[in-house]
């Protein structure tokens, strides 16, 4: 009888062995108890997987019937990213992060939904199993893109869409590419280096301990299957009416800031868009006070729309 063996498929997201997987995991609940006290977590079922979510207050009960947020994060890795941002955006509203299938995280990974029609369709039944019929969208990066995706193809649950320095604005670059690589070496360097290479390359992980070894555990620990996703053209961009805010940081290699700061608004009826400084790919880590509190002024905003959006 010829021996027995799980094919391995190629084009979903898979963990290389059990051992880092667990490591991994224990990092990320390091990150997540950083953060706001998680109220509970459930797993919904989509048509590519189970997604795994996390929810967040509010600490006000009365604030329950608000429109909640929901979170959406960057590419390889998992919710936990969030903890600098959950204590801030759960203070007065519902929060709930999803853990996107096919990076490295909680979620279980079936069938492929890189392509654009996918993605819309996954985010949409996981919303709807939740039971969530209206949210402000927020993601970042590689969720960044997610959540224009969304405000383009199915729009119709959104209040808002915020992407914060997100993909889907351009194709993604070299200098990209190789930002990340650097940064990932970088997060063996020396501990007294550690600082000075964290300035240099607007990459703050670098100085927080246990964000750096939950990326270095997943970058061990998981194999993504997608290709990079090719950005959204102008007639798609300009497509979208959900209220829209876009931000950037001003050392962004991911996209131009400058660039993006006049197109979006030109294109977008209605949108924001946004440079904060002194930081690169992470505004909403480098600073997440400034950055929740502007991004809960634009969700109020978007709730009352008869005022114009004023952040």
């Amino acid at each position: 009888m010829p021996e027995n063996r799980t094919r391995v498929r190629r084009d979903v997201g898979r963990w290389v062995d059990d051992e880092l997987r667990d490591r991994y995991f224990a990092a990320a609940d390091v990150l997540h108890a950083m953060g706001a006290p998680i109220r509970s977590e459930t797993d919904v079922e989509t048509g590519f997987g189970t997604t795994h979510v996390y929810r967040y207050g509010p600490a006000d009960p009365a604030a329950e019937s608000r429109t909640p947020v929901v979170l959406i994060h960057g590419a390889g890795y998992s919710s936990a990213m969030w903890f600098p941002n959950t204590p801030g955006l759960s203070l007065d509203r519902p929060v709930y992060a999803l853990d996107t299938p096919g990076d490295a995280n909680r979620s279980v990974h079936r069938e492929p939904m890189w392509r654009p029609e996918h993605a819309a369709r996954w985010m949409d039944e996981a919303l709807g199993a939740l039971g969530l019929d209206r949210v402000h969208l927020v993601g970042s990066s590689y969720g960044g893109w997610l959540v224009l995706n969304q405000a383009h193809r199915r729009p119709e649950r959104l209040a808002s869409v915020t992407a914060l320095d997100p993909g889907g604005l351009e194709k993604v670059g070299l200098r990209f590419f190789a930002w990340v690589f650097i940064s990932l070496f970088a997060s063996f360097a020396p501990k007294a280096l550690r600082p000075r290479l964290a300035a240099w390359l607007d990459q703050p992980v670098l100085a927080i301990p246990e964000m750096r070894e939950w990326i270095q555990l997943g970058a061990r620990a998981y194999r993504i299957r997608r290709p990079a996703p090719l950005p959204l053209t102008d007639d798609e961009l300009g497509s979208i009416r959900t209220p829209l805010y876009v931000v950037m940081g001003r050392h962004s290699l991911l996209l131009h800031p400058k660039r993006q700061l006049e197109r979006v608004p030109r294109l977008v009826p209605g949108a924001r868009a946004e440079i904060i400084a002194a930081t690169g790919h992470g505004p909403q880590i480098d600073h997440p006070d400034v950055v929740n509190a502007r991004m809960l002024a634009f969700m109020d905003d978007a709730d009352t729309p008869e005022r114009p959006a004023a952040l």
